[in-house]
Order: C-alpha cells, then structure tokens, then sequence
C-alpha cells in the first residue's frame, strides 16, 4: 500500500499534525512547512498527495489568506475536520510559573490566551511561527526563563513541563481545517456542504437577490465572506459555505447563479462535520 505524503504547516506536536494523523493514520509520511504557501505549493505540484490546513478559528476567526492560497493553487477541499483546541503553557522541567518572563507562540494561540496572560502582565508575549515550533526549540537550545504554549501532544514529544493547563480564554475552542487535494474527484457519498467563491456582477441589488435565491432554495449560509476583486474598483468576490439537504437543488441553484448573477468556483462538495 502507498505512504501518503500529508503536507502540514508546522512540526510534530502542532494541531495540524494532530489532524493529519486523525485523518490519515500512523503511517504517513510528514511534509513539514514553516508556512502556508508551501503547504499549498507542495499539493498543487504533487509533491503531497493531501495537505491540512487550518481556516478559521471559533475564538479568532477566519484565516484570510488561506483562501487567497486554496483559490490561487486550484485546490479542491475533500473534508473539514474540527478540532477542539486547549493551550498548555509549558517550559523545560523544573521550573515554576515565576520563573517564566517570556512566552513565544503562534500569534493565533496568544489572542486565544489574552485573559490569561492579562493576569501575568510581566511575562512578555513574543509572536512566532508555530507553536509545537517554540516548544521544540526551547527544548533543543535548553532555554530557560522562556514558555511555550503548545498542545499535550508537544509537550510529551519534547520533554516540557506543563506550568499551567487549558488557558485558552474560551473552553470551548474549536479550529476547523480543510483536507485538501489537487484534483477533482468522483464522489462516492452525497455531500451536504459546499465551499464555494462566487464573483457577482457589479450591479444594483445583486447580493440581495443572490441571497434571497440561495434562501429560497434552502441553501443555508454557513459562512459568507466579501473579498474585493483586484484590479476592478468596487467589485468583490464573496467566499461562502453552504449547508444543503438536496444536492441535485445546490447544483442547480450553481448553475442559477453562474447564468444570472456572476461567476461561480466550486472549492469543493462535502459532508459536514459540525
């Protein structure tokens, strides 16, 4: 049987290594990335059979620039994944809470964890790139004085103390991430959810009766979001999620709105997870 090659942005112990192991099992081979575009790049060029990535955040919100990179690569989603998140602020053995005056992490668990550092305003916040990323460098470079919050998973894998658990502000914190391919392919289920972009003629009220259209053929907005188009003044794409319960209905109500109200890119067709 193959080995899968799954590329993720971070390194193991991440939340998106948590996921790709989740989907995709033990026996996979790890692409890992420092970045986003990479992890795009890396599905759109073969290099990986599937890549996961994080788009939005229950606490943060949506992850902008990765639908710029799934629209941009011509990726197509095959599944979404919810994972629960709960941040653990972590450092080398032996030390206390007192003795932490710094703490580096991704900039979307810091916002997670506002409250929590409100309370400790002289431990100072520092941005990186990943979080499992900290947390294997303060491991490996022996660091002292400096914590990391990563998830449980990271902490085993690096040998780190947990000073303090679960200080995401919110307890119930969710990331919802997208599995993705490069290809297009026959679907063996029916899907009830789609990832769509849609680009509307710049005309009065067009929004309005797209919506009204999407309602009336009981198509539920999960998520609706408005980009502007480049290079045409006052015109704008609008990235939506949609909920269905008749897929032969969603297909047609596409081709409605591809006739009538704009342009239309499927991202992919899927089973809901939430």
């Amino acid at each position: 049987m193959k080995i899968l090659n799954i590329a993720i942005q971070g390194v193991p112990g991440s939340f998106h290594h948590q996921v790709a192991l989740t989907k995709f099992g033990e026996e996979t081979e790890i692409l890992s990335f420092n970045t986003f575009e990479p992890v795009a790049k890396s599905v759109a060029n073969g290099d990986a059979d599937f890549a996961v990535m994080a788009i939005e955040n229950s606490i943060a919100g949506a992850i902008f620039p990765n639908y710029e990179l799934l629209d941009r690569y011509e990726l197509t989603i095959r599944d979404e994944y919810y994972l629960p998140i709960a941040h653990q602020l972590m450092a080398l053995p032996g030390q206390t809470l007192r003795d932490i005056k710094e703490v580096r992490s991704h900039p979307m668990a810091l916002l997670q964890c506002k409250a929590f550092f409100a309370e400790h305003p002289d431990i100072e916040l520092k941005e990186d790139i990943d979080t499992a990323a900290v947390a294997k460098q303060i491991s490996s470079e022996n660091w002292e004085g400096i914590g990391a919050i990563a998830s449980t998973i990271a902490a085993d894998i690096y040998g780190l103390e947990i000073l303090a658990k679960d200080i995401q502000t919110v307890k119930s914190n969710f990331t919802r991430f997208f599995i993705l391919q490069k290809q297009k392919e026959s679907l063996d289920y029916v899907p009830n959810k789609a990832s769509i972009k849609v680009t509307l003629k710049n005309e009065k009220g067009v929004l309005a009766k797209l919506l009204t259209l999407m309602s009336e053929n009981n198509l539920d907005l999960s998520k609706i979001q408005s980009v502007p188009v480049i290079h045409k003044p006052w015109e704008y794409s609008f990235f939506i999620d949609t909920v269905f319960e008749n897929h032969e209905v969603f297909k047609s109500t596409m081709e409605d709105i591809q006739n009538n109200f704009g342009e239309v890119k499927i991202f992919g067709e899927y089973i809901s997870r939430k």
